[in-house]
């Protein structure tokens, strides 16, 4: 590992055995290594969280920039909709 930094972290007494339990049957290595794959794993998520928000941003500006909607009844909607699909 290249640039490492050591920080200590609070887990609770469950989390904690987990992650033992995980060290212990040789699935990991190490704890280290639990929880450098429990942070890479949130940060992909978090990373496409934020991706999610940003689309739904240029999509609520996409809507602002087409202008006014239309008022209109279910009636309407319907309506239109058969004429199309007939």
């Amino acid at each position: 590992m290249s640039n490492v930094e050591k920080i200590s972290i609070a887990l609770t007494s469950e989390i904690a055995a987990f992650v033992r339990q995980s060290v212990e049957s040789g699935e990991y290595a190490s704890s280290s290594e639990v929880i450098r794959e429990a942070l890479r794993d949130w940060k992909q998520k978090r990373l496409q969280q934020l991706q999610n928000i940003e689309e739904l941003r240029a999509f609520w500006q996409q809507g602002i920039d087409s202008g006014a909607g239309v008022h209109t009844d279910i009636e309407a909607i319907k309506q239109e909709a058969r004429k199309r699909l007939s």
